[in-house]
């Protein structure tokens, strides 16, 4: 996977872009949010204004974007995130730019590798070392994951801490978990379902879960206090840069509005949500460190990459762990019926057809030439939207099984060593 996004994919879209004049620059996603942070910081500029990003532009375009050049890219690269953000970039405002970068290309892999870890074990799986390494190397060569690297996004940041959060919910470490789920919201659109999910399940059981409420109320308390001091009125001018980003990006559709019409998109998603809130309430009283409330926040977190409005595949990462337990879950699935076994059946290729296609496309390389490589460079994506409604679907059968067995005095499902 990474020969064929660095031998194959960017290539290809080095080669498109000077086709039709388009920039290219840093192209990293960090690069806005450090550069609004040091301005912010340092020089006490506004990082959503005009000016700055227009300077943005020059780093991650390599020049500014131009109205009236058709092959410009429509992203106008804003800094469309809470200002508190600059809190957590703020140690890295006095390092140059290409040093930030190899750093937070490092720390990724670590974050990704370690997240593997944290979810094994919030999952309350213990599988062989074997497997656990198979696992993070698998991890680390999906698309996702080396898209979300060499982009250097925060999406992976965030699925770090949703995983650290979970992971210290399961060790009944409430406060501490309280304030890592605060510092996820700096992308408040993959964090708010599972903040949601998690308050819900801490007012279940006050008298035991309020430290999680407490961790969460007291961190962001500071964040948006320290923000409002730094940046006045900030909250106006980033719901008007979420604004302007939905407007230039088409209204940054869902995977469902790709893969579907918009309309059939709304009804699915109601349907969707109203599940979801179905069965939050239902495992709302479970303990911690049960499989059962593993599945449910895994469930919370594939619904939230189908329906979001972003379809960047980098947010994958947040499928992480209801790829674990449908691994996890593989017989149970499999012997339970023959809908989950044709389930099991459709799933497998969605799952590993960007393997396959990169696999053939790097033997290609070798004995095909180069032009005829690049020109198949989409072959790898071809099911990468279908993924996250897959895991969905694979996880919505699992607690179906989950609650159903526990309701006809059945064992639960239960996670497989090994």
């Amino acid at each position: 996977m990474w020969f064929y996004v660095r031998q194959v994919l960017v290539p290809y879209q080095r080669a498109d872009a000077a086709t039709h004049n388009r920039p290219r620059g840093n192209l990293s996603d960090l690069y806005p949010r450090w550069l609004g942070a040091r301005e912010l910081l340092l020089n006490h500029r506004d990082p959503y204004s005009p000016e700055l990003t227009r300077e943005i532009q020059a780093g991650y375009y390599g020049r500014e974007l131009d109205p009236d050049r058709p092959g410009d890219p429509r992203d106008q690269q804003g800094f469309v995130y809470p200002v508190y953000v600059v809190f957590l970039l703020g140690p890295l405002i006095h390092l140059p730019f290409p040093v930030v970068q190899t750093g937070f290309r490092c720390l990724l892999v670590v974050l990704t590798a370690a997240s593997v870890l944290l979810w094994l074990r919030a999952l309350n799986w213990r599988p062989s070392a074997a497997t656990t390494a198979i696992l993070i190397v698998l991890t680390l060569g999906s698309f996702p994951t080396v898209q979300g690297i060499e982009l250097q996004q925060l999406s992976l940041v965030v699925s770090g801490m949703i995983a650290g959060c979970a992971f210290l919910l399961a060790g009944d470490h409430l406060v501490l978990a309280g304030v890592v789920l605060a510092l996820a919201t700096i992308k408040p659109q993959l964090a708010l379902p599972m903040l949601a999910w998690w308050i819900l399940w801490a007012f279940s059981d006050l008298r035991k879960r309020a430290g999680l409420l407490w961790g969460f109320s007291l961190t962001m308390a500071i964040l948006l206090a320290g923000a409002q001091y730094v940046l006045p009125g900030w909250m106006g001018r980033f719901w008007g840069a979420v604004s302007a980003y939905r407007q230039y990006t088409d209204g940054a559709p869902s995977v469902l509005d790709v893969l579907i019409t918009p309309v059939w998109a709304g009804i699915l998603t109601t349907l969707i949500a109203f599940a979801l809130v179905s069965v939050c309430w239902l495992a709302r009283r479970e303990p911690a460190n049960t499989s059962a409330i593993g599945v449910v926040s895994a469930l919370v977190l594939a619904a939230t990459v189908v329906v979001i409005p972003t379809f960047g595949s980098y947010n994958q990462l947040l499928l992480l762990p209801g790829i674990l337990s449908v691994i996890s879950n593989r017989t149970t699935l499999w012997n339970r019926s023959v809908l989950t076994r044709a389930a099991c059946v459709i799933a497998a290729p969605v799952f590993f057809w960007p393997w396959l296609a990169a696999l053939a496309l790097t033997v290609a390389s070798f004995v095909l030439p180069g032009q005829s490589v690049k020109q198949a460079w989409v072959m790898p994506l071809w099911t990468i939207l279908y993924v996250p409604f897959t895991v969905l679907l694979l996880l919505g059968l699992i607690v179906a099984i989950t609650f159903h067995d526990r309701g006809k005095g059945r064992p639960v499902v239960n996670y497989q060593a090994g």
